[in-house]
Protein backbone atom coordinates (compact mmCIF):
# COMPACT_ATOMS: atom_id res chain seq x y z
CA UNK A 1 0.00 0.00 0.00
CA UNK A 2 2.32 2.38 1.04
CA UNK A 3 4.09 1.66 -2.14
CA UNK A 4 1.57 2.00 -4.42
CA UNK A 5 1.08 5.41 -2.54
CA UNK A 6 5.15 6.45 -3.09
CA UNK A 7 4.45 5.53 -6.79
CA UNK A 8 1.47 7.56 -7.30
CA UNK A 9 3.05 10.70 -5.77
CA UNK A 10 6.52 10.01 -7.49
CA UNK A 11 4.42 9.83 -11.31
CA UNK A 12 2.46 13.15 -10.01
CA UNK A 13 5.72 14.76 -8.90
CA UNK A 14 7.80 13.79 -12.25
CA UNK A 15 4.68 14.79 -14.16
CA UNK A 16 4.73 18.29 -12.89
CA UNK A 17 8.47 18.71 -13.60
CA UNK A 18 8.32 17.36 -17.03
CA UNK A 19 4.92 20.10 -17.44
CA UNK A 20 7.36 22.81 -15.26
CA UNK A 21 10.56 22.15 -18.14
CA UNK A 22 7.98 22.19 -21.04
CA UNK A 23 6.83 25.39 -20.40
CA UNK A 24 9.73 27.08 -18.39
CA UNK A 25 12.54 25.98 -20.33
CA UNK A 26 13.50 26.92 -24.02
CA UNK A 27 13.41 24.35 -26.94
CA UNK A 28 17.29 25.85 -27.74
CA UNK A 29 19.28 28.44 -25.71
CA UNK A 30 21.26 29.54 -28.54
CA UNK A 31 17.69 29.55 -31.07
CA UNK A 32 17.74 32.58 -33.53
CA UNK A 33 15.09 34.96 -33.83
CA UNK A 34 12.18 34.27 -36.07
CA UNK A 35 9.30 36.70 -37.46
CA UNK A 36 6.30 34.82 -36.40
CA UNK A 37 2.24 36.12 -37.52
CA UNK A 38 -0.60 35.59 -35.58
CA UNK A 39 -3.33 35.63 -38.05
CA UNK A 40 -6.92 37.33 -36.96
CA UNK A 41 -9.52 34.94 -35.72
CA UNK A 42 -6.68 31.77 -35.35
CA UNK A 43 -7.41 29.51 -32.34
CA UNK A 44 -5.13 28.75 -29.23
CA UNK A 45 -4.59 25.07 -31.08
CA UNK A 46 -3.57 26.78 -34.66
CA UNK A 47 -1.08 28.99 -33.22
CA UNK A 48 0.48 26.55 -30.91
CA UNK A 49 0.95 24.07 -33.81
CA UNK A 50 2.60 27.15 -35.60
CA UNK A 51 4.73 27.94 -32.98
CA UNK A 52 5.62 24.13 -33.12
CA UNK A 53 6.08 23.81 -37.07
CA UNK A 54 8.29 26.88 -36.62
CA UNK A 55 10.54 25.42 -34.19
CA UNK A 56 10.10 27.45 -31.83
CA UNK A 57 8.19 25.44 -28.94
CA UNK A 58 9.01 22.01 -28.80
CA UNK A 59 5.46 20.10 -27.74
CA UNK A 60 2.44 22.09 -29.10
CA UNK A 61 1.19 20.57 -26.02
CA UNK A 62 2.71 21.99 -22.99
CA UNK A 63 1.64 26.20 -25.06
CA UNK A 64 -1.67 24.79 -24.84
CA UNK A 65 -1.66 24.25 -21.09
CA UNK A 66 0.04 26.35 -20.24
CA UNK A 67 -2.82 29.00 -21.78
CA UNK A 68 -5.46 26.14 -20.37
CA UNK A 69 -4.15 27.05 -16.57
CA UNK A 70 -3.67 30.81 -17.36
CA UNK A 71 -6.77 30.99 -18.66
CA UNK A 72 -5.54 33.38 -21.42
CA UNK A 73 -6.29 31.18 -24.07
CA UNK A 74 -8.95 33.79 -25.19
CA UNK A 75 -6.88 36.79 -25.15
CA UNK A 76 -4.05 36.10 -27.74
CA UNK A 77 -3.63 39.35 -30.26
CA UNK A 78 -2.93 39.01 -33.73
CA UNK A 79 0.41 40.53 -34.67
CA UNK A 80 3.92 40.20 -36.12
CA UNK A 81 5.92 38.98 -33.35
CA UNK A 82 9.30 38.60 -33.18
CA UNK A 83 10.79 34.99 -31.44
CA UNK A 84 13.06 32.81 -30.83
CA UNK A 85 13.46 28.97 -29.31
CA UNK A 86 15.58 30.53 -26.62
CA UNK A 87 12.76 31.93 -25.29
CA UNK A 88 10.14 29.84 -22.98
CA UNK A 89 6.48 29.17 -23.77
CA UNK A 90 5.56 31.25 -20.89
CA UNK A 91 7.66 33.92 -22.42
CA UNK A 92 6.04 33.92 -25.54
CA UNK A 93 2.11 33.24 -24.58
CA UNK A 94 3.06 36.79 -22.59
CA UNK A 95 4.16 38.26 -25.31
CA UNK A 96 1.39 37.19 -27.21
CA UNK A 97 -1.20 37.88 -24.94
CA UNK A 98 0.10 41.30 -24.24
CA UNK A 99 0.54 42.25 -27.78
CA UNK A 100 4.08 42.67 -27.72
CA UNK A 101 4.05 42.82 -31.38
CA UNK A 102 7.34 44.06 -33.46
CA UNK A 103 8.03 47.26 -33.42
CA UNK A 104 8.77 48.76 -37.12
CA UNK A 105 10.67 52.40 -36.95
CA UNK A 106 9.59 55.30 -38.97
CA UNK A 107 11.48 58.85 -39.29
CA UNK A 108 9.48 61.76 -40.18
CA UNK A 109 11.68 64.73 -41.15
CA UNK A 110 11.89 68.11 -41.37
CA UNK A 111 10.30 69.67 -43.82
CA UNK A 112 8.25 67.10 -45.46
CA UNK A 113 4.87 67.59 -46.60
CA UNK A 114 1.90 65.11 -46.95
CA UNK A 115 2.75 64.16 -49.96
CA UNK A 116 5.99 63.00 -48.70
CA UNK A 117 4.75 61.40 -45.85
CA UNK A 118 2.40 59.25 -47.80
CA UNK A 119 4.74 58.02 -50.45
CA UNK A 120 6.92 56.87 -47.15
CA UNK A 121 4.75 55.25 -45.66
CA UNK A 122 3.70 53.61 -48.81
CA UNK A 123 7.56 52.56 -49.84
CA UNK A 124 7.84 50.86 -46.44
CA UNK A 125 4.79 48.78 -47.21
CA UNK A 126 3.10 50.08 -44.30
CA UNK A 127 0.11 51.90 -46.14
CA UNK A 128 -1.00 53.23 -49.24
CA UNK A 129 -0.45 57.37 -49.64
CA UNK A 130 -4.40 57.27 -50.25
CA UNK A 131 -5.20 55.32 -46.99
CA UNK A 132 -3.30 58.43 -45.12
CA UNK A 133 -4.75 61.45 -47.17
CA UNK A 134 -8.35 59.99 -46.46
CA UNK A 135 -7.57 60.71 -42.48
CA UNK A 136 -5.62 64.17 -42.85
CA UNK A 137 -6.88 65.66 -45.96
CA UNK A 138 -5.38 65.38 -49.23
CA UNK A 139 -2.54 68.46 -49.83
CA UNK A 140 -3.66 71.29 -51.63
CA UNK A 141 -7.33 70.68 -51.36
CA UNK A 142 -9.76 73.24 -50.21
CA UNK A 143 -12.76 71.30 -48.50
CA UNK A 144 -14.43 73.95 -48.89
CA UNK A 145 -14.60 74.05 -52.24
CA UNK A 146 -14.82 70.19 -53.12
CA UNK A 147 -17.43 67.67 -52.76
CA UNK A 148 -16.16 64.42 -54.03
CA UNK A 149 -13.73 63.74 -52.12
CA UNK A 150 -14.25 62.32 -48.23
CA UNK A 151 -13.50 64.87 -45.51
CA UNK A 152 -10.49 64.40 -43.17
CA UNK A 153 -10.84 63.43 -39.93
CA UNK A 154 -11.80 66.35 -37.33
CA UNK A 155 -9.35 65.79 -34.33
CA UNK A 156 -10.13 68.95 -32.62
CA UNK A 157 -11.64 67.85 -30.34
CA UNK A 158 -8.69 65.78 -29.16
CA UNK A 159 -6.42 68.36 -29.37
CA UNK A 160 -6.66 71.92 -28.60
CA UNK A 161 -4.10 73.15 -31.05
CA UNK A 162 -5.76 72.30 -34.05
CA UNK A 163 -9.06 74.69 -32.90
CA UNK A 164 -7.95 77.45 -34.87
CA UNK A 165 -6.98 75.71 -37.85
CA UNK A 166 -9.25 76.14 -40.90
CA UNK A 167 -11.95 73.40 -41.33
CA UNK A 168 -11.74 73.54 -44.85
CA UNK A 169 -8.20 72.47 -44.56
CA UNK A 170 -6.20 69.20 -43.89
CA UNK A 171 -3.47 68.20 -41.32
CA UNK A 172 -0.92 69.71 -43.29
CA UNK A 173 2.29 70.99 -41.17
CA UNK A 174 0.47 69.53 -38.08
CA UNK A 175 2.47 65.71 -38.14
CA UNK A 176 4.85 66.35 -36.40
CA UNK A 177 8.33 65.47 -37.90
CA UNK A 178 10.20 63.04 -35.75
CA UNK A 179 11.58 58.88 -35.14
CA UNK A 180 8.37 56.96 -34.50
CA UNK A 181 8.29 53.25 -33.63
CA UNK A 182 5.07 51.80 -34.40
CA UNK A 183 3.42 48.14 -33.83
CA UNK A 184 0.64 46.74 -36.34
CA UNK A 185 -1.44 49.77 -35.78
CA UNK A 186 -3.99 51.48 -38.11
CA UNK A 187 -3.24 54.55 -39.65
CA UNK A 188 -5.59 56.70 -37.42
CA UNK A 189 -3.46 55.83 -34.63
CA UNK A 190 0.12 56.77 -35.80
CA UNK A 191 -1.71 60.10 -37.23
CA UNK A 192 -2.21 60.55 -33.71
CA UNK A 193 0.85 59.86 -32.19
CA UNK A 194 2.24 62.45 -34.15
CA UNK A 195 -0.36 64.73 -33.33
CA UNK A 196 0.36 63.91 -29.54
CA UNK A 197 4.03 64.41 -30.12
CA UNK A 198 2.67 67.92 -31.61
CA UNK A 199 0.78 68.88 -28.72
CA UNK A 200 3.87 67.95 -26.21
CA UNK A 201 6.28 70.23 -28.32
CA UNK A 202 3.66 72.98 -28.49
CA UNK A 203 4.09 74.15 -24.92
CA UNK A 204 2.07 76.29 -22.73
CA UNK A 205 4.37 79.04 -22.47
CA UNK A 206 4.79 78.86 -26.63
CA UNK A 207 0.77 79.11 -26.62
CA UNK A 208 1.04 82.44 -24.45
CA UNK A 209 3.27 84.03 -26.55
CA UNK A 210 1.41 82.94 -28.92
CA UNK A 211 -1.45 85.01 -27.30
CA UNK A 212 0.68 87.75 -26.13
CA UNK A 213 1.56 88.47 -29.95
CA UNK A 214 -2.38 88.37 -30.69
CA UNK A 215 -1.59 85.08 -33.65
CA UNK A 216 -2.77 82.22 -33.76
CA UNK A 217 -1.39 78.74 -33.58
CA UNK A 218 -2.03 78.05 -37.40
CA UNK A 219 -0.49 81.66 -38.31
CA UNK A 220 3.01 80.92 -36.85
CA UNK A 221 2.78 76.54 -38.23
CA UNK A 222 2.26 78.34 -41.37
CA UNK A 223 5.25 81.01 -41.17
CA UNK A 224 7.07 77.53 -39.63
CA UNK A 225 6.46 75.43 -42.74
CA UNK A 226 7.92 78.48 -44.91
CA UNK A 227 11.23 78.71 -42.69
CA UNK A 228 11.38 75.38 -42.79
CA UNK A 229 11.77 75.02 -46.27
CA UNK A 230 13.42 78.45 -47.36
CA UNK A 231 16.91 78.14 -45.14
CA UNK A 232 18.57 76.05 -43.06
CA UNK A 233 19.86 77.60 -39.45
CA UNK A 234 18.20 78.85 -36.66
CA UNK A 235 19.93 82.12 -37.10
CA UNK A 236 19.13 82.91 -40.91
CA UNK A 237 15.22 81.46 -39.91
CA UNK A 238 14.96 84.23 -37.52
CA UNK A 239 16.25 86.82 -40.01
CA UNK A 240 13.87 85.43 -42.28
CA UNK A 241 10.96 85.52 -39.75
CA UNK A 242 11.71 88.84 -39.67
CA UNK A 243 11.60 89.60 -43.17
CA UNK A 244 8.43 87.90 -43.60
CA UNK A 245 6.55 88.83 -41.09
CA UNK A 246 7.51 92.55 -41.95
CA UNK A 247 6.41 92.50 -45.38
CA UNK A 248 3.01 90.80 -44.09
CA UNK A 249 2.80 93.92 -41.68
CA UNK A 250 3.30 96.44 -44.65
CA UNK A 251 0.83 94.31 -47.50
CA UNK A 252 3.99 92.84 -49.15
CA UNK A 253 3.57 89.96 -51.09
CA UNK A 254 5.99 86.91 -49.68
CA UNK A 255 7.00 85.57 -52.85
CA UNK A 256 8.62 82.28 -51.42
CA UNK A 257 10.16 80.37 -54.18
CA UNK A 258 9.09 77.21 -51.40
CA UNK A 259 5.49 77.99 -51.99
CA UNK A 260 5.53 77.31 -55.89
CA UNK A 261 8.08 74.36 -54.60
CA UNK A 262 4.91 72.99 -53.00
CA UNK A 263 2.79 73.64 -55.61
CA UNK A 264 4.59 71.93 -57.95
CA UNK A 265 5.68 68.74 -56.40
CA UNK A 266 9.05 69.78 -57.80
CA UNK A 267 12.13 68.88 -55.46
CA UNK A 268 14.23 72.02 -56.66
CA UNK A 269 14.53 75.66 -55.32
CA UNK A 270 14.47 76.64 -59.01
CA UNK A 271 11.23 78.09 -60.08
CA UNK A 272 10.16 80.04 -63.54
CA UNK A 273 8.31 82.76 -64.11
CA UNK A 274 5.57 80.71 -65.34
CA UNK A 275 5.25 79.21 -62.47
CA UNK A 276 5.08 82.10 -59.92
CA UNK A 277 1.88 82.63 -62.27
CA UNK A 278 0.07 79.77 -60.78
CA UNK A 279 -3.40 80.46 -59.76
CA UNK A 280 -3.51 78.85 -56.10
CA UNK A 281 -3.93 80.68 -52.76
CA UNK A 282 -0.79 79.14 -51.71
CA UNK A 283 1.37 81.16 -54.49
CA UNK A 284 2.68 83.77 -52.75
CA UNK A 285 3.70 85.34 -55.42
CA UNK A 286 0.55 86.01 -56.73
CA UNK A 287 -1.62 86.60 -53.77
CA UNK A 288 -0.53 88.71 -51.24
CA UNK A 289 -0.44 87.15 -47.17
CA UNK A 290 0.44 83.78 -46.03
CA UNK A 291 -0.69 81.35 -48.31
CA UNK A 292 -3.52 79.47 -47.30
CA UNK A 293 -1.72 77.13 -45.24
CA UNK A 294 1.20 75.21 -43.64
CA UNK A 295 3.18 73.53 -47.00
CA UNK A 296 5.04 71.24 -45.09
CA UNK A 297 5.67 69.89 -41.50
CA UNK A 298 8.23 72.22 -39.57
CA UNK A 299 10.38 71.13 -36.62
CA UNK A 300 10.58 73.12 -33.49
CA UNK A 301 13.73 75.35 -33.93
CA UNK A 302 11.24 77.03 -37.12
CA UNK A 303 8.70 77.12 -35.07
CA UNK A 304 10.60 79.04 -32.57
CA UNK A 305 12.03 81.29 -35.05
CA UNK A 306 8.34 81.98 -36.63
CA UNK A 307 7.48 82.85 -32.85
CA UNK A 308 10.59 84.95 -32.30
CA UNK A 309 11.66 86.75 -35.46
CA UNK A 310 14.72 89.07 -35.49
CA UNK A 311 14.15 92.41 -36.20
CA UNK A 312 16.34 94.16 -39.46
CA UNK A 313 16.81 96.49 -41.86
CA UNK A 314 16.66 93.42 -44.88
CA UNK A 315 13.49 93.08 -46.95
CA UNK A 316 14.85 90.53 -49.07
CA UNK A 317 16.70 87.64 -49.09
CA UNK A 318 17.74 84.13 -51.60
CA UNK A 319 19.30 81.18 -50.73
CA UNK A 320 22.36 80.17 -52.97
CA UNK A 321 22.53 76.61 -54.69
CA UNK A 322 25.18 75.96 -51.62
CA UNK A 323 22.27 76.62 -48.99
CA UNK A 324 24.11 80.13 -48.14
CA UNK A 325 21.48 83.02 -46.99
CA UNK A 326 22.09 86.38 -48.69
CA UNK A 327 19.98 89.09 -47.38
CA UNK A 328 19.75 92.70 -49.22
CA UNK A 329 17.96 95.96 -47.27
CA UNK A 330 17.06 97.07 -51.22
CA UNK A 331 15.26 95.39 -53.95
CA UNK A 332 18.00 96.62 -56.05
CA UNK A 333 20.42 94.77 -54.23
CA UNK A 334 18.29 92.15 -54.17
CA UNK A 335 18.61 92.20 -58.06
CA UNK A 336 21.91 92.22 -58.00
CA UNK A 337 22.82 88.88 -55.83
CA UNK A 338 20.25 87.26 -57.73
CA UNK A 339 22.25 87.74 -60.92
CA UNK A 340 25.61 86.89 -59.42
CA UNK A 341 24.33 83.57 -57.13
CA UNK A 342 21.31 82.40 -59.40
CA UNK A 343 23.08 82.08 -62.50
Amino acid sequence: MKFRIFLIISIILIAILLIWMGIYLPENPFGQEKIFLVERGQSFFEISRNLANKGLIKDDSYFNLYLLLTGNYKRLKSGQYLFSSSMTISEIAKKIVSGDVMKEKITIIEGWNLRDIGWYLENRGLFQAEELFEIVGFPLIDYSKVTDLPQPKDFSQEFDFLKDKPKNLGLEGYLFPDTYYIREQEIEEIVRKMLENFDKKFTLDLKEEINRQSKTIFEIVTMASLLEKEVKTIEDKKLVSGILWKRLKNNIPLQVDATISYLTGKKTTKISKEETHIDSPYNTYKYKGLPLGPICSPGLESILASLYPKNSEYWYYLSTPTGETIFNKTLEEHNLAKAEYLK
